[in-house]
């Protein structure tokens, strides 16, 4: 996670996304050849508990911008852009600091395969020669952003237009 840092307003959502984060550090594959017994339902069904209360956060977030219009720059109500968005969700849903450009958020977190994506995941597009586009990923082929043309909306991947302007995805969050 680079240049991601603290609202010292909300350390109990650090404390839990930390915790999180051990945990499922924890949870990943041996670097011996040891034989691992795993309880899947168990992991299963954690995974999915925490998948839920990303998208609640996110659900909220995107409940009291939606509609909101683009402004380049923006970061409020009367215009925000894809970044700002994207800004502004993670540091009130989340209490993180994330870059404040599709460029710099691009380089942030770590890569995901589209096929893999988890809600809370960035979804990237490159919309021109050197033009960029982020959104926030909600399941279901989904994604949150701030459209130029209609503001603050849900699209979604499958649509011929995104789907053509795909780029890459990646991970913020421990899911």
């Amino acid at each position: 996670m680079k240049d991601v840092t603290m609202n010292k307003r909300q350390p109990l959502t650090l404390f839990t996304c930390l915790a999180i984060a051990v945990l499922t550090g924890c949870a990943g594959t041996p670097k011996h050849n040891t034989p691992v017994s795993k309880d899947t339902s168990q992991s299963s069904s954690s995974t999915h508990h925490r998948q839920s209360a990303v998208y609640q956060r996110l659900h909220h977030q995107y409940s009291r911008w939606k509609g909101t219009p683009y402004e380049l720059g923006g970061l409020n109500k009367s215009g925000i852009d894809c970044s700002g968005f994207v800004h502004v969700t993670f540091r009130e849903a989340f209490g993180l600091q994330l870059p404040r450009t599709t460029e710099d958020l691009a380089d942030s977190g770590r890569h995901i395969d589209k096929q893999k994506l988890a809600v809370g995941d960035l979804v990237f597009f490159k919309t021109g020669i050197s033009k960029r586009h982020v959104g926030i990923y909600m399941g279901n082929e989904q994604f949150i952003h701030a459209s130029t043309s209609r503001g603050v909306m849900k699209s979604s991947l499958r649509n011929p237009y995104w789907s053509q302007h795909y780029w890459k995805s990646t991970r913020l969050l421990a899911n």
